[in-house]
């Protein structure tokens, strides 16, 4: 696409995105995201719920709505409403909204068999709703529920409906491909077909991802002129979900000129905290956020980077908050570890690189997870240099478990060849253990302990009770973020491991 185009983004988390099985928001969650979709990310839009759901659903609408009020956003938040006369528009005025996305039907099937209504029938109650909600300031954008088997069945229906509709104070007429059904190329076809009809109507597209063809239908519509897209953070939605706000934004803004609003910045961090709130695991090969897409593996790759940047692409991390890493494994060779070492401020000859990649390469072989923050340690084992990884060491400890007890932590640990002791309850075996370790470092000591940012479990599939449980803990520490891991058959253990590493970090980076 040679010229500009300006794409309007309508994200719809809150409303759509809450549909994912399993996914359920409560009201401060929804104002959470509500204000992060509009201040960080910048959309043009925001769908937040549907009308007449619940108390819950209608407290949340009424949060964000006094929110966005007091920011003039309040026409930037919409609200799924029915044909069903006064009641979705009182109910969405009564919680302080100002836009209604109507849904109606977009195929003559859902029409004369859901409705049990003809198509002029239910052209005269849209009508109808439409005139109430502008009676009452409540600007009004429709769906046309399953346009896309519409324009594949019925298309004479499709445009008996726009027909009837389109001289009337309706705002938006929305697409929705509502089962997922279409393909790229049908998208172009009946996307055109509308523009072609109606070259003065506002249409948004709204994709499923049942197919895997979402983003690809996305691009489509907007090679065909639609003005306005649907999208949700990390493609949560019903069944297969619904088009990604990160990849979408970043294929218009790379391929094909297209201007958007997003603040691409902060994609990374949005999509975290709204993988926190719905439990639904961004899985590390997801494009652009996913924990693994900006890591190179293959040595060859490292190597080729150091060399005019030879396998980049114009997706660079930084524009998305985040930094290229360099995995470490049986397959990335010296080039991978160099590029890790400079990292760290670490500097190795040639006879200690070739020992440190040949531990990494056993290490590798046998499945274990190497990571960055590994690497001093395997250098100083390999090379047997004493203090990197023996600065902190836990002589003993002793956790209980009770019914209805709290549980108890008693530890002895040496720093810098100093022993100390101390003791603590928790609200778990783990949390105990760390209240008495900060005990150490605040009160004996004097010194700042590292805040605990994330703690997560994995074990190996097949369900196994004496399965290795590994256990990773982000840190924040003096403005750096970091990772650890411990490995063992319990998960407290794992954890204690993973802690006590990070504490011979902290040694080192004191």
């Amino acid at each position: 696409m040679g010229r500009e185009v300006k794409i309007e983004i309508m994200d719809t988390t809150l409303r759509d995105g809450e549909q994912t099985s399993g996914v359920s928001f409560v009201p401060h969650e929804k104002l959470m995201i509500a204000r992060l979709l509009l201040e960080e990310l910048k959309v043009d839009r925001i769908e937040v719920a549907s009308a007449r759901v619940s108390d819950g659903e209608f407290e949340g609408v009424k949060m964000i709505c006094d929110w966005a009020a007091h920011r003039n956003m309040l026409h930037r938040v919409e609200v799924l409403g029915f044909v069903d006369g006064k009641t979705s528009v009182d109910w969405i005025r009564s919680a302080g909204g100002r836009v209604i996305n109507l849904l109606c039907k977009g195929s003559l099937k859902h029409c004369t068999q859901q409705l049990k209504r003809t198509p002029e029938e239910h052209i005269d109650e849209i009508l109808a709703v439409v005139r109430y909600a502008d009676e009452q300031g409540v600007d009004v954008n429709i769906y046309l529920e399953d346009w896309s088997n519409g324009m594949k069945s019925s298309p004479e229906y499709v445009f008996q409906m726009v027909d009837g509709l389109k001289d009337s104070a309706i705002k938006r007429f929305m697409l929705p491909d509502t089962l997922g059904i279409l393909n790229p190329l049908q998208v172009v076809e009946f996307m055109r077909k509308m523009k072609k009809r109606y070259p003065d109507l506002h249409f948004d597209f709204h994709p499923h991802n049942d197919y895997d063809l979402a983003v690809s239908n996305v691009l489509a519509a907007v090679l065909s002129g639609v003005k306005g897209l649907h999208t949700t953070i990390n493609g949560l939605g019903e069944r297969a979900g619904n088009a990604p706000l990160a990849s979408v934004h970043a294929i218009l803004k790379d391929h094909f000129n297209a201007v958007t609003h997003i603040d691409e910045s902060r994609l990374n961090d949005v999509s975290r905290v709204v993988e926190s709130y719905s439990g639904i695991i961004i899985p590390p090969n997801k494009p652009i956020v996913g924990e693994n897409v900006f890591t190179q593996v293959a040595g060859v790759h490292a190597d080729g980077d150091s060399k005019d940047k030879l396998y980049y692409n114009d997706l660079l991390p930084e524009r998305f908050g985040r930094v290229r890493e360099y995995a470490l494994g049986k397959t990335s060779g010296k080039a991978n570890i160099r590029k890790n070492l400079e990292s760290l401020e670490l500097e190795l000859d040639e006879d200690a690189m070739r020992k440190v990649t040949e531990r990494i390469i056993e290490l590798g072989d046998k499945k274990e997870l190497v990571t960055q923050e590994d690497l001093p340690y395997i250098i100083s084992d390999v090379l047997k240099h004493n203090g990197a990884s023996n600065k902190v060491v836990l002589k003993s400890y002793f956790v209980t478990l009770a019914h209805r007890l709290k549980p108890m932590a008693s530890l002895s640990i040496e720093i810098n060849g100093e022993l100390y002791e101390s003791s603590s309850s928790g609200d778990g075996q783990y949390d105990a253990f760390a209240r008495a370790l900060r005990l150490i470092y605040k009160k004996t000591l004097g010194r700042k302990f590292p805040m605990l940012l994330n703690y997560a479990v994995t074990i190996p599939p097949g369900g196994r009770t004496d399965a290795f449980v590994q256990t990773v803990i982000t840190w924040k520490y003096q403005d750096r973020v970091f990772h650890t891991r411990g490995l063992d058959a319990d998960q407290t253990e794992a954890a204690i491991k993973a802690t006590i590493k990070m504490l011979n970090m902290i040694e080192e980076y004191q």
